[in-house]
C-alpha cells in the first residue's frame, strides 16, 4: 500500500494529512512530531496563552481521537535522524520507515543568542513551540524586570503581554527603529507610540553586548556601555527556516528548501510546504512565515500529491494582537516607495503600501475594513490612488467597478 510521510506535526503538516485523507487518499498516512503534543496553532502562545487566556485543550487543531479516526498514524516525541532518498526511507532511532512520497514541513528555528555573549544562561528565553513558552510562564511575576532583545513582532507581543502583567519591560532593538525590516515608519511610530503609553521602555539603535550573570542571567549590558538589570530576557530575533532533514534527503536550498510552483522539492518524491519552503511568486522566489501561508500551500501539496498538478498561488496575509490593538496586514510590502495613510473612526489606522502606482500591501490597526478592502483589492490585482484612499467617506467604495 502506498505511503505517505509527513515531518513536521505543526499546522502544515495537520493541514497536508487532514487534507489528504479529505481528498480521497486511501493509502498509509504517517505525520511525524519532535515535540509531545498533538498539533497545535503557535500564534497564540505569545499572546492569549501566555496571558493565561487561552487553555492547551483549545491551542490543539484537532481532537484528540481525529487522526485515528482518520486512520493516520500520529507519531509524538519522535525525531527524524536519517533521510535516504534513494532508498525512499527515513530513520527514527533503530527503525526504518519506507515512504513512497515524502513532505518536509518543518517550520523554522528561533535564532539564539551566542553562549559567548551569555545566550546560554538561565533565565534566557526564545518564543517559538509550546515547551519554549511553558518553561518562561513562571517568570511573569508581578515586578518583575525582563529585557525582550528584538523589536519584530514576536518581541513587541511579549512585550505587550509582559507590561498587561505587571512586569517591568524594556525592549531593544538594534535597527533605528522597531519593525524596521517588516514595516514603514509610520506603522512602528504607531506600536512605538502605543507601548510606551504602557509603560515598556523602547530602546532603538542599542545594540547588544553581552548579558551578564553566573549561571543565571542578571543584566544585559549594551554596546553604549549601559547596564539593564533584569530577572530573565526573551529573545526574539528572528528565525531560520528548518532544513536539515532537507540537506539529508539531497534537495536544493535557497531562503529554505527550494520547491517549484507546486511544491516539489529538487528531489524526486519530496515536497515540502510551510515556514521552511521556498517557492516561485510573481516573477520571484519567496519564503512565508504565516499560518495562511502554511495551511493554504500544504493543502496544495496534498492536492499535488493527489494528482492536481496545480501552481500554489501565496494570497499573503498577517496579523498580531498587542494590548487592545488587532494588527491585520494584507498583501507583502516588499518594494514599496511611498505609503499612504488613513485615519478611521475610534483611532482605527491604515498604512497602505506603493511601488509606484501600485497597490502591494496594507497595514491596518483595529481597522478590519481597510483589511477586508485591501485584501480584496489587492489580490484582484487593483489598485486606487493616493487621493482616492484618504478621500473615500467609505473604503467599501474602493471595491465598485
Amino acid at each position: 500500500m502506498a505511503h505517505v510521510v509527513v515531518v513536521g506535526a505543526g499546522q502544515a503538516g495537520s493541514a497536508l494529512v487532514t487534507r489528504l485523507r479529505a481528498g480521497g487518499y486511501p493509502g498509509e498516512i504517517t505525520l511525524i512530531g519532535e515535540e509531545t503534543a498533538p498539533p497545535y496553532q503557535r500564534p497564540p502562545l505569545s499572546k492569549a496563552y501566555l496571558l493565561g487566556e487561552m487553555e492547551i485543550d483549545r491551542l490543539t487543531l484537532r481532537p484528540a481521537d481525529f487522526y485515528a479516526e482518520k486512520a493516520i498514524a500520529l507519531r509524538l516525541g519522535q525525531r527524524v535522524t536519517g533521510v535516504d532518498s534513494a532508498a525512499r526511507t527515513l530513520t527514527l532511532g533503530d527503525e526504518v520507515i519506507s515512504y513512497d512520497e515524502l513532505v518536509l514541513t518543518t517550520g523554522s528555528i528561533p535564532r539564539r543568542l551566542p553562549d559567548a555573549i551569555g545566550g546560554g544562561l538561565v533565565g534566557v528565553y526564545t518564543v517559538r513551540g509550546l515547551g519554549n513558552v511553558d518553561a518562561m510562564r513562571h517568570e511573569f511575576r508581578p515586578g518583575a524586570r525582563v529585557v525582550i532583545i528584538g523589536g519584530g513582532y514576536i518581541g513587541l507581543e511579549a512585550a505587550a503581554v509582559a507590561s498587561k502583567l505587571g512586569l517591568s519591560v524594556t525592549l531593544v532593538e538594534m535597527a533605528p527603529r522597531i519593525l524596521q525590516r517588516v514595516a514603514a515608519a509610520e506603522t512602528s511610530d504607531y506600536f512605538r507610540a502605543l507601548h510606551q503609553a504602557h509603560g515598556v521602555r523602547i530602546l532603538e539603535g542599542a545594540g547588544l553586548d553581552r548579558l551578564l550573570g553566573e549561571g543565571r542571567v542578571t543584566a544585559a549590558r549594551l554596546t553604549n556601555g549601559e547596564e539593564i538589570a533584569c530577572d530573565f530576557v526573551i529573545v526574539g530575533v528572528g528565525v531560520n527556516p528548518a532544513t536539515e532533514l532537507a540537506e539529508m534527503a539531497g534537495c536544493a536550498l535557497e531562503n529554505g528548501i527550494r520547491t517549484d510552483e507546486q511544491g516539489r522539492t529538487s528531489v524526486a518524491h519530496v515536497w515540502a510546504a510551510g515556514d521552511c519552503a521556498s517557492f516561485p511568486h510573481q516573477g520571484g522566489r519567496i519564503r512565508l512565515e504565516s499560518v495562511g501561508n502554511a495551511i493554504d500551500q500544504a493543502e496544495q501539496v496534498a492536492d499535488n500529491i493527489l494528482g492536481a498538478n496545480k501552481a500554489y498561488a501565496a494570497k499573503p496575509w498577517f496579523w498580531s494582537d498587542q494590548y487592545d490593538c488587532k494588527l491585520q496586514i494584507a498583501g507583502l510590502n516588499a518594494g514599496f516607495d511611498h505609503v499612504v495613510t488613513r485615519r478611521g473612526d475610534d483611532g482605527a489606522f491604515s498604512v497602505w503600501y506603493f511601488a509606484g502606482d501600485r497597490l502591494l500591501a496594507v497595514d491596518a490597526m483595529n481597522d478590519p475594513r481597510a483589511y477586508m478592502v485591501g485584501k480584496r483589492l489587492i489580490e484582484g490585482g487593483r489598485s486606487p490612488s493616493a487621493k482616492e484612499i484618504t478621500d473615500a467617506p467609505d473604503l467599501k467604495a474602493l471595491l465598485k467597478p
